[in-house]
């Protein structure tokens, strides 16, 4: 910590900081608490995310055990041609949104694969929207979790260090200069007594 100042000036300088952090922190812990509501919220949605996709992977192992079989893959049976995102603005924080997304079914050989393929083409496609949702969620959370926990370690450099330190610092300089200020009122007595006492002596001679 830097040191101080014991003057006037510095006392004016410290009293203007602790005015700017105790105007500013209401700010910051009204954010941090909208931020924690909002990580709350997108919190559900990624654990409700992750459950829709755990349902529809039981879903299909029931509906069509099939996909067990190694000899026939799906795998990139359907991939992602285009996700446009969006950004949303929570609380000072830009999270992704999707907006779109568009899949694509790769040609297949009708006569090569089965035909439950088909059946299991839309619960594929499901799956693979659900996934890029997922992926979304996971960083909407992530990024929201970031700017909560920046915003509480601003909140407590606020509260805990700033504001104290400067309250200390106020109340140091706000001593010091009182004890100076007696000091001089004492000098002052002391010297109108000496030279009293100077102009007694003459006096007297």
């Amino acid at each position: 910590m830097a040191k101080i100042a014991l003057n006037k000036s510095s006392l004016n300088k410290q009293k203007r900081s602790l005015k700017t952090y105790k105007r500013y922190l209401p700010a910051l812990e009204l954010k941090r608490q909208q931020l924690m509501l909002e990580k709350r919220k997108a919190e559900i949605a990624l654990a409700d995310a992750r459950e829709r996709v755990a349902e529809l992977r039981r879903v299909v192992e029931e509906n069509l055990p099939m996909l067990a079989c190694q000899d026939i893959s799906v795998d990139k049976l359907v991939e992602v041609k285009l996700v446009r995102l969006g950004t949303q603005n929570i609380v000072g924080c830009k999270v992704p949104i999707v907006d779109d997304i568009e899949l694509e079914v790769m040609p297949y050989s009708y006569l090569a694969r089965p035909h439950w393929v088909d059946a299991v083409l839309e619960q594929l496609k499901e799956m693979v929207r659900l996934r890029v949702e997922l992926s979304v969620y996971e960083k909407r959370y992530e990024l929201i979790s970031h700017a909560t926990r920046t915003t509480s370690q601003r909140v407590n450099l606020f509260s805990k260090v700033l504001i104290p330190n400067t309250q200390d610092a106020i109340r140091r300089i706000g001593i010091y200069l009182s004890d100076q200020d007696r000091a001089a009122v004492m000098n002052a007595k002391l010297s109108k007594e000496k030279v009293l006492a100077q102009q007694n002596k003459g006096g007297e001679a």
